[in-house]
């Protein structure tokens, strides 16, 4: 089964969109990532293992294969754990396709399944509402710099299970909004 998921990562100030592909088929238990990861991308596999079966999902013991698209662009960072780990359970048909594909996903996981914070959440944000989608999903430390941004929903997450649960619609996530005014205007 294919699942894509949408995410962002950061060239200087301006962030770009990355197609997060997973795949997975019968056959010998790999995990391949490809699409011109560095070192921690790579190495997510572990976090993103750990993080799904402390969660209370099962990791499939299947070839699973990620593409990172644009191929020719060097992704860094650990960014891409939260995305890899929401492809892995949309293509084992826990989450929704449907649900996943409006929003930019964006977070680092714990081996427990807590979502840490990344940097450039604010131009990810940006990123995120000019292509259109619904919103974007940050970690909650990462919530008030992403909600900046007017016009697109910010739902910030604490862990794995608390946004599987709201893709299957078992809780909320209350979006988080700035009022950006509010917060230059000086006390007199």
């Amino acid at each position: 089964m294919l699942a894509k998921v949408l995410s962002s990562a950061v060239i200087g100030i301006d962030a770009y969109l990355v197609e997060v592909e997973v795949d997975i088929v019968s056959g010998l238990p790999t995990f391949t990532t490809v699409g011109l990861p560095e070192t921690s991308v790579k190495e997510s596999k572990e976090r993103v293992k750990s993080a799904i079966n402390n969660s209370g999902f099962t990791f499939p013991d299947d070839r699973i294969t990620v593409n990172l698209a644009p191929a020719d662009i060097k992704k860094e960072g650990t960014g891409f754990d939260l995305p890899i780990a929401l492809g892995i359970l949309t293509a084992n048909r826990i989450i929704s396709q449907k649900l996943i594909s409006k929003y930019l996903v964006l977070g680092e996981l714990s081996l427990d399944g807590r979502i840490k914070p990344v940097r450039g959440s604010l131009p990810m944000a940006l990123a995120a509402k000019n292509a259109g989608y619904t919103g974007i999903i940050v970690p909650y430390e990462n919530g008030r710099e992403a909600s900046v941004v007017d016009k697109i929903l910010v739902l910030p997450v604490k862990t794995l299970s608390q946004l599987v649960n709201f893709f299957r619609g078992f809780s909320q996530i209350d979006p988080l909004k700035t009022n950006v005014s509010e917060v230059f205007q000086k006390d007199t």
